[in-house]
Formats: C-alpha cells, sequence, structure tokens
C-alpha cells in the first residue's frame, strides 16, 4: 500500500504543482497589468528589482485561488488518466478499494486547507500591503514622472505646480500656485526650471527652482489683478512639496483583503452597519476559501473516475467549470457584501455546503459501485 500511496500523492503532487505554477503566472500579468501599467506607463524608467519585487508580492494573493484550482484540476486529471488506463480495476481486483486509493488525496487536501488559510489569514494580507507601498515607491522613485507638460498638478495640499515642458529630469517654464482655504491662488511663483529630489522619510519632495520670481496677491480679494504686487526674485530656492495627500489617496482605497485575520477581528468588533457587514463577509471568507481544497478533493475524485478519460484538454475543461461554479458563489457574496437582504455572510459558504454535499453524494456513489 505504501508505494500505490507514494504513486498517487506524487502523481497529484507533481500535477498540481504544475498547475500552480501556470495559473499564478495567469493571475501574476494580470495583477500587473491592473495594479502596475498606470505607473510604468508614467514612469518608464522603473528599476527591474522593483518588478521583481512587485511580481513577488503579487504571488501570494494569487496562491489562494490557484493552490484549490491547481489541486483540482491534478485530481482530475491523475484519476481520469488511472480510470482510463484501468488502474483502477486492477486496483480493486486486487482488494483496494476507491476511498482507500483516494485516501493520501484527502490528506494532502486537509493539508493544503491548512497552507490555504495561513496564507488566506496572514501571508496574502501582508503582502497587499507591502504591495500598495511598492506602488508608492515605484511612482516616487523618479518624482518628475509625477508632472506631465503643460498640466496642473493638483496632489499637493494647498499648492498647484504647472509645468510647462519636461528636458529629462528638469522642469521647465515653471509656475508653483500657493492656495487659501477657498482654493482661491493667492501667492505665484514663476520659474524658468527646476528639478526635483524626494525626501520619503519625511513624506515630501523638495523642488529647487531657479531664477524664480514671485507674485503676491490681495487676501481680501485674490481675483482682483489689479492688486498684484511683485516680490522678489531669487536666483535659486527650495520649495516643499507634501505627499501626505498622494499617501493618504493609497491608505483610504485600502480594501478589506489587505487586513490580517486578527486586524479584521479588530475591525468586526468596533464597526456597525454597513460597514460591520463587510467585514464580516471578508472575515469569513478567509475561512471559506480555504475550505475550498477539501471541497474540490471531494468533487474531483469521482467526478475523474467517472470521466473515464485521460486526456488533458478534458481535465482542464471540466476544472475550469467546477472552479467557474465555485468562485461565482464567492464573487457574489462580495458584490453583495454591503446588502444585508442578500445575507452575504450565509452566501459565502454556500460553494463549500454544496460542493462538499455533491462530492460526498458522488463519491458515496462511487464507492458502492
Amino acid at each position: 500500500m505504501k508505494i500505490i500511496d507514494r504513486h498517487v500523492s506524487s502523481s497529484v503532487l507533481l500535477t498540481a504543482i504544475l498547475g500552480v505554477l501556470i495559473l499564478s503566472l495567469v493571475l501574476v500579468l494580470g495583477n500587473i497589468f491592473k495594479e502596475l501599467l498606470n505607473v510604468l506607463v508614467n514612469n518608464p524608467e522603473v528599476p527591474i528589482l522593483s518588478v521583481l519585487w512587485f511580481l513577488a508580492l503579487v504571488l501570494p494573493f494569487s496562491l489562494t485561488f490557484t493552490i484549490p484550482w491547481g489541486f483540482l484540476t491534478s485530481i482530475l486529471l491523475v484519476f481520469g488518466r488511472m480510470s482510463a488506463d484501468s488502474e483502477l480495476i486492477a486496483l480493486k481486483a486486487n482488494g483496494i478499494s476507491i476511498p482507500r486509493t483516494s485516501a493520501p488525496v484527502l490528506a494532502i487536501s486537509v493539508v493544503l486547507t491548512l497552507v490555504c488559510f495561513w496564507i488566506n489569514a496572514d501571508i496574502a494580507p501582508r503582502a497587499e500591503q507591502a504591495m500598495t507601498r511598492a506602488i508608492i515607491d515605484i511612482a516616487t522613485s523618479n518624482p518628475t514622472a509625477l508632472f506631465r507638460a503643460d498640466e496642473i498638478v493638483d496632489a499637493f495640499p494647498e499648492r498647484r505646480v504647472y509645468v510647462g515642458s519636461k528636458n529629462g529630469d528638469r522642469l521647465k517654464d515653471i509656475i508653483v500656485f500657493e492656495m487659501d482655504e477657498e482654493s482661491r491662488a493667492t501667492k505665484m511663483i514663476h520659474a524658468e526650471e527646476g528639478e526635483l529630489t524626494p525626501d520619503i522619510e519625511n513624506s515630501r519632495l523638495l523642488l529647487r527652482l531657479f531664477d524664480a520670481r514671485f507674485e503676491r496677491r490681495d487676501k481680501a480679494d485674490p481675483n482682483d489683478i489689479s492688486k498684484i504686487q511683485m516680490g522678489i526674485v531669487m536666483q535659486q530656492g527650495v520649495f516643499p512639496l507634501s505627499l501626505e495627500r498622494f499617501f493618504g489617496e493609497h491608505q483610504k482605497k485600502r480594501r478589506l483583503s489587505s487586513y490580517t485575520l486578527s486586524e479584521l477581528w479588530s475591525l468586526l468588533t468596533a464597526a456597525e452597519g454597513k460597514n460591520r457587514l463587510e467585514t464580516l463577509v471578508e472575515f469569513n471568507k478567509r475561512f471559506s476559501m480555504s475550505l475550498s481544497c477539501i471541497a474540490f478533493a471531494l468533487i474531483a475524485i469521482p467526478l475523474g473516475v467517472t470521466t473515464h478519460r485521460k486526456e488533458t484538454s478534458v481535465g482542464f475543461a471540466i476544472s475550469l467549470v467546477v472552479a467557474f461554479s465555485y468562485f461565482f458563489f464567492i464573487l457574489m457574496a462580495d458584490t453583495f457584501r454591503g446588502h444585508a437582504t442578500a445575507l452575504p455572510q450565509f452566501l459565502i459558504w454556500v460553494p463549500n455546503v454544496l460542493f462538499i454535499a455533491a462530492g460526498l453524494w458522488l463519491y458515496r456513489r462511487l464507492a458502492r459501485n
């Protein structure tokens, strides 16, 4: 029996690893285009190490989907081949039943469930937090990329910056507007050119201006151009531009998926109303998605045996249908996570209940035959 267990488990694991690698590659590339494309377009000189680090951070998030899906595909392929080659009939003739043959696969599903739970609860959320920081680092590695020619940048509190053109790292024809509480320009600084230096530790950029001229407007009526007062002329000066708004926008966009399980529990105890419901759905999602490995194992073994086909295309097609059906409920629960009438906190468990119930029924029927 040890030889059979090693044969079945090694076949399933090797095929699963290959499936996870292929599926992860597809999801990682998809996330790069989703999260990083705009930054790369605006900042084409991003260091390759920064991009590779971003790839590594996307991987844990993709594993929450690809491990169960790759495991499902491997079971369908391995048991489909064993059934088509009459290996299962030979084993049964020697007194080894289907449940006994599939025992190592079920044991692997339990181990993978624990691995997926660890990734869902801690690893993937931390990676997503680091991914957000990586996007900020990439965007600010070349600060001139934040400025476009002939456009006004409003990412800085109390200041607006206009850049006429760019020549490499140099900004040309610069106008800096200092704004009041009503978003009216009270001061203007004209400069022939300037350059930027990042000061990330203090969440700011240092704008060094050359040949700068100052203009001051009347505080009571900034729109009255007759009251404009010409100020000093400075050959060189440094003006800080706060990045708090830029960083704050990314923090405000923080998704619930970037919170670890313990952080979600803290949010859940303090949240109320719609926020509590959304947090509760995300909290349940961490447990529900982790059980997908067991659900897929129970339903994939009888499906692989009964299809009696060893073609790879058939196994992939069945896995696509099964995985899409499972993740459809997860997607629906995410879509309606803010609607109490849809009961999303229970909807998130529906695929596990259905698949485990159907898998046990098919498994029992297969064992009897």
